[in-house]
């Protein structure tokens, strides 16, 4: 409370005050390093480089925040939901830190006035208003700590937006998801049952394997392979957000026609061979029969 009414003080005779009272509004308390929220809403498709030339975008926030926003949502989860097991806590901290739900809350916050991006970049990206959201949750992390980064999310996000116990129980269908994503993009997706064991309960865990275009996606565990299909696909539309990954599929996929193409050719050539060699054995046949008659 002090230190919010020194910042205050401070801020009076700075001269990024408008700034400072904005972000006050979103985050409850003064920043102390305004640059880092600056740079959470900067879209990399904004080109902007440093004197060295190195990209000034959101991407490494968006990464850290990731990280941070799974630790403690996961961490609030827990102890609001005493008892329930690995499976559970693990889908509802997805259903509230999937991209349609951070999209949301950056709407809802007044994120997505703030963002800056280039004209030619689509303002209906899907991915954008989370991912700065994500990014924002980086900033905090860096500028005030693990702490008042949780207290952010807890009075700021968690309460007057989410209603833990409802949305626990909303049913999200990531396998569905990923299913129509790759229906869309003509991109080959299978759910492979590689393990199957007991927990120290005797109760039977599935493991699957979610393969794109014949690359890893990812892996979930599961009391029933229901489950394990839908935490593999939710893996899966995680990694699908890396350019590095999508450019791994893309060459796969590219791999796959080339194949595809060389063993089409190889039928039609062999198809060939044999309609000749069957016309040639009609002629043999025909000369044995005009020689025997």
């Amino acid at each position: 409370m002090l230190r919010n009414q020194i910042d205050k003080i401070r801020l009076l005779f700075h001269k990024d005050r408008e700034s400072y009272l904005c972000f006050y509004r979103i985050l409850g308390f003064y920043p102390h390093n305004i640059h880092l929220y600056h740079q959470a809403l900067l879209h990399k498709s904004t080109s902007l480089r440093s004197e060295k030339g190195r990209p000034i975008n959101n991407e490494r926030l968006e990464f850290l925040g990731d990280a941070i926003l799974d630790a403690i949502v996961g961490d609030i989860v827990y102890k609001h939901f005493e008892g329930k097991k690995e499976g559970f806590l693990t889908n509802t901290r997805s259903k509230i830190v999937q991209r349609e739900t951070l999209n949301k809350l950056a709407v809802e916050i007044g994120l997505d006035k703030l963002i800056k991006y280039s004209a030619r970049s689509s303002s209906h990206n899907s991915y954008m208003y989370g991912n700065a959201f994500e990014a924002f949750i980086g900033a905090i992390y860096l500028d005030q700590g693990y702490e008042r980064c949780k207290r952010f999310l807890e009075e700021r996000i968690i309460h007057p937006y989410i209603d833990l116990d409802k949305l626990s129980r909303k049913e999200v269908n990531f396998k569905s998801k990923l299913i129509e994503w790759s229906q869309k993009n003509k991109i080959e997706v299978s759910f492979e049952l590689i393990e199957q064991f007991f927990d120290k309960e005797s109760n039977p865990v599935f493991q699957t394997e979610v393969r794109i275009e014949g690359l890893a996606g990812g892996n979930g565990t599961g009391y029933s392979k229901k489950e394990s299909q839908q935490n593999a696909a939710q893996m899966a539309l995680k990694k699908i957000k890396s350019p590095e990954f999508m450019a791994n599929i893309k060459e796969a996929k590219a791999q796959a026609s080339v194949t595809e193409v060389s063993s089409e050719e190889m039928e039609g050539e062999l198809l060939e061979k044999e309609e000749t060699i069957l016309i040639e054995l009609e002629k043999d046949t025909k000369q044995k029969e005009t020689i025997e008659g």
